[in-house]
């Protein structure tokens, strides 16, 4: 007999693994990001088969309809220069080669000591005592919320840290561009913004 979800599964993990391999060898950066939505649409898959659906339509609906098309309009919109940032990688080709070595031994050495406990696969099949009764949706936001709470504001930390680098790395400064000065804004009281003047009648032009 045909195990329809586990030919599902191999097809779905193969496609993310390709798609992912992509993303980071395409040499134009519009086709990386056409592989990374190919590759949540997989990951999507693979969460359906594990019977995750809300995230699996928070994957397509933010990711997807949000997060990947907004990379796409911003790599559309840029002017990148591939020379030039092939010209500058090669600066940190040393220290990039040491701490990928560094994570792929880590990886390695992670895998050579996998242990699966006993107790797994009867996790992973029967639902815990505790969300018996729960819908998908509230049993993950009561999981996250309250098991998991510092781990999850940990990640949305390392988020806001990750937007502030980005922001930090693609600011550009420019000469001639007028500025705003915010503290010379906060201090400005109204009497130095706001002048009244009376005009007599029929003076006006």
């Amino acid at each position: 007999m045909i195990d329809t979800t586990a030919i599902l599964f191999y097809v779905f993990s193969g496609i993310l693994l390709g798609s992912a391999m992509m993303v980071v060898t395409a040499r134009n950066t519009v086709h990386s990001v056409l592989f990374l939505i190919l590759a949540f649409f997989n990951a999507a898959g693979l969460f359906v088969l594990a019977q995750a659906e809300f995230l699996a339509m928070i994957l397509v609906i933010v990711y997807v309809g949000a997060v990947a098309v907004l990379f796409l309009f911003v790599v559309m919109m840029l002017d990148v220069q591939l020379s030039q940032l092939r010209r500058s990688a090669k600066g940190y080709t040393l220290i990039g080669s040491l701490v990928g070595s560094v994570l792929a031994i880590e990886l390695i050495f992670l895998m050579l000591n996998w242990k699966i406990s006993s107790n797994a696969p009867d996790l992973t099949t029967t639902p815990l005592s505790l969300y018996q009764g729960m819908s998908n949706t509230e049993a993950l936001g009561n999981l996250l919320y309250t098991h998991y709470a510092l781990a999850f504001q940990g990640a949305g930390l390392i988020l806001l840290i990750a937007m502030i680098g980005a922001i930090a790395l693609t600011l550009r400064h420019r000469e001639g561009v007028r500025k705003q000065i915010v503290g010379d804004q906060l201090s400005r009281q109204a009497k130095e913004s706001l002048r009244l003047v009376d005009i007599p009648s029929r003076s006006g032009t």
